[in-house]
């Protein structure tokens, strides 16, 4: 096919090499395909004979064949989040020349925001922010059994709060501009979609569109939070995306959800004085071990916070207007025809996060997508089906949804890329936090998952009880650590999982391994 292209091709027969297995070794790392022939057009890994025919039919062999000086940049990233920016800057180090697109479609209530992704600007920074904000407040209370004494009132202010956590996320946006700059990436704060093969429309606010092409690209445009598709959901409830800049205190809230952003949100949003009822369809914190689950909403109802279990809204009404307004929430039963309604200032919907993958293009260029979730599998090199085309950060099949990880992946790719490394991205035994009012903390399998794996009866499950002396005065609870430990695997890393939960904003505990223990803190995004 190659000669009847016109195209020279170099041929390597790996049987008649004399380091031909050392060859084969690294050809597997690098493209994680055993078999033979293994086809490489400039330096895009094709894979073996029918996808390279299948890049001929498409138009995509023609294109990878064009001297790379065809392009106008050597990668362009798509989405300027932690995993966008962190391949960006490593790729421009390593030489390259790079542009990111970036571009926040606004809510439905119009809240839009800067660079750096969901994390800096309406993720882990601001509610990190706002779970100090509530913890503060407890230490006041806590204060008094240690002698403190003071006789004014106090009570939380809102806007001081958004104005200061806001004007932080604003020097962090202006950080990330900044770093893009002195690394001459080239930014542009337009929305990025495919046109053809290896080529990319930027639209602007204006409606301007401006064309680019690369000879690399790596989607990284993240998740926004999902809607009901009921009544009044969009028209009248809020999500994550907007409740960190909201202009005015939220009220009597409703949340609607069990995901760790629904608990995280409910629990600091009750230790600011206000009250909060969370909704829930079915478990708290899916994917994440049970009894730990519990005990964190167990303590959240200890302090304040309702609990309305087996419930799903069915419609929201707006009865006032105002800042915060009033609306009605028809809610009904997951178990039978019961109905109720209540009266709230603010509706907040936490059920989940959509991958941002169906408007870019990617069908155009046959990237793809799972049909249901939106995202994208990818090979363990980060790697899409289309040989020029990677994905990092929340959007791929089947990993971790943490920023730390998003920013791993993003360098490793660029450095594998464009400097010829191997090393690859490990999503194993991640540590990761919930910062409910009672935090939690873990790494490896839950329970549940450790069971499905490994079977009951490998298991040893162990629970540690234990009270930090600077708790005892105050009177909280007790620390809880657990893990899960397969007898035939007690060595490995996979088993060895770690359960905690603590109170206040110290993360820490024991993790148990054989019949010893080591001190170990969580950590995480």
């Amino acid at each position: 096919m190659f000669s009847s292209l016109g195209v020279e091709c170099n041929i390597l027969e790996l049987d008649q090499v004399d380091d031909g297995a050392n060859v084969q070794e690294v050809l597997s790392e690098i493209t994680n395909q055993r078999t033979v022939p293994n086809i490489f057009v400039n330096k895009v890994h094709m894979g073996g004979c029918d996808r390279t025919f299948q890049a001929h039919q498409s138009g995509l062999l023609q294109k990878l064949l064009q001297e790379d000086s065809a392009y106008e940049y050597d990668l362009i990233v798509i989405g300027g989040g932690s995993g966008g920016l962190a391949c960006a800057q490593e790729a421009a180090i390593l030489g390259k020349k790079v542009m990111v697109l970036d571009f926040v479609v606004p809510t439905p209530q119009g809240t839009s925001w800067g660079l750096g992704g969901t994390c800096v600007n309406v993720g882990c920074v601001p509610k990190k922010l706002m779970h100090q904000a509530a913890l503060l407040g407890q230490e006041l209370k806590d204060a008094r059994k240690f002698g403190w004494e003071y006789s004014h009132q106090v009570k939380h202010n809102w806007e001081t709060m958004i104005e200061a956590i806001q004007n932080h996320i604003g020097s962090l946006n202006w950080g990330y501009r900044l770093s893009l700059r002195e690394k001459a990436v080239t930014y542009v704060n337009s929305y990025g979609e495919f046109v053809e093969h290896h080529k990319i429309k930027a639209t602007n606010r204006k409606g301007q569109e401006t064309y680019y092409t690369a000879r690399k690209f790596v989607l990284a445009t993240g998740q926004r939070p999902r809607y009901l598709g009921i009544p009044g959901d969009k028209e009248y409830c809020i999500t994550s995306d907007d409740l960190f800049s909201l202009p005015y205190c939220p009220g009597k809230t409703l949340v609607v959800g069990a995901s760790y952003v629904a608990l995280e949100c409910g629990g600091f949003l009750a230790g600011i004085g206000l009250d909060v009822t969370i909704m829930v369809r079915s478990i708290l914190l899916r994917g994440f071990d049970q009894e730990m689950a519990e005990k964190v909403g167990s303590y959240m109802e200890q302090h304040g916070v309702k609990f309305l279990r087996k419930f799903v809204p069915v419609m929201v009404q707006q009865l006032e207007k105002g800042s915060p307004g009033k609306l009605k929430v028809v809610a009904k039963s997951t178990e039978g025809p019961e109905t109720i309604e209540e009266i709230y200032n603010t509706v907040l919907l936490a059920i989940g996060r959509a991958s941002c993958t169906r408007k870019i293009g990617l069908e155009k260029i046959g990237v793809k997508v799972n049909e249901k979730s939106g995202k994208i599998p990818v090979n363990d090199v980060e790697q899409t089906n289309v040989p020029y085309v990677y994905a990092v950060g929340d959007i791929l099949e089947g990993k971790l949804e943490l920023t730390p990880i998003a920013i791993q992946a993003g360098k490793l790719l660029a450095r594998r890329l464009f400097a010829g490394s191997l090393e690859k991205c490990d999503y194993v035994n991640v540590p990761t936090t919930v910062f409910t009012p009672l935090e939690y903390g873990c790494c490896g399998l839950s329970e549940e998952k450790a069971i499905e794996v490994h079977r009951k009866e490998n298991l040893e499950v162990r629970l540690c009880f234990t009270w930090w002396g600077e708790w005892a005065v105050p009177g909280v609870v007790n620390l809880v650590v657990g893990c899960e430990l397969s007898e035939s695997q007690k060595d490995e890393v996979e088993v060895n999982h770690e359960r905690l939960w603590t109170l206040e904003n110290n993360l820490r505990g024991f993790k148990w391994w054989g019949g010893g223990r080591l001190g170990e803190p969580g950590g995480g995004c």
